[in-house]
């Protein structure tokens, strides 16, 4: 074997073994998760990378220079919860389906209902969840810096 192969073999091992114990501590990790949940009698709770689709409806300048119109239908499963976020605009949530609790920066929690609106102010950290047991559905509007990204993740 060429020493060009055996450092290749070495690099390949490598990354299989941090693949594999990163793998092993996201199963753990879930798995405590999941027990948690269970324990406390409730059903374990979806992430939202898997439990929110969001479908884009409306993107279109607003007339106002620099300014867009972004409209957004997102569906939540039961349980999920939105990342803490922010937006570079104001947003308006309108809830078309379910009960959905926001908590807002700054401010009380707030359950919603189907029909109720949401003003959120630009730049407002804010996370949204599915309080239901069913999927719960919201129609986002944004008016927002264009070329800008939508989304800031908080910590």
């Amino acid at each position: 074997m060429s020493r060009n192969n055996k450092t290749n073999a070495t690099r390949l091992l490598g990354v299989a073994i941090v693949t594999a114990a990163l793998s092993a501590f996201a199963g753990v990790s879930q798995a405590q998760e999941t027990k948690a949940a269970a324990d406390a009698g409730q059903a374990p709770a979806k992430s939202w990378q898997t439990g929110l689709k969001r479908t884009d409806l409306v993107r279109r300048d607003l007339g106002i220079e620099g300014q867009e119109v972004i409209q957004v239908l997102v569906d939540f499963d039961p349980g999920v919860a939105s990342p803490k976020h922010s937006h570079p605009g104001v947003e308006v949530a309108h809830v078309i389906s379910g009960t959905f609790e926001y908590e807002l920066e700054g401010q009380p929690n707030v359950t919603l209902k189907a029909g109720d609106s949401l003003y959120i102010p630009a730049g407002t950290a804010h996370v949204a969840k599915n309080v239901g047991t069913v999927k719960a559905s919201e129609l986002a509007t944004y008016i927002v810096k264009k070329d800008t990204p939508l989304l800031k993740i908080e910590q």
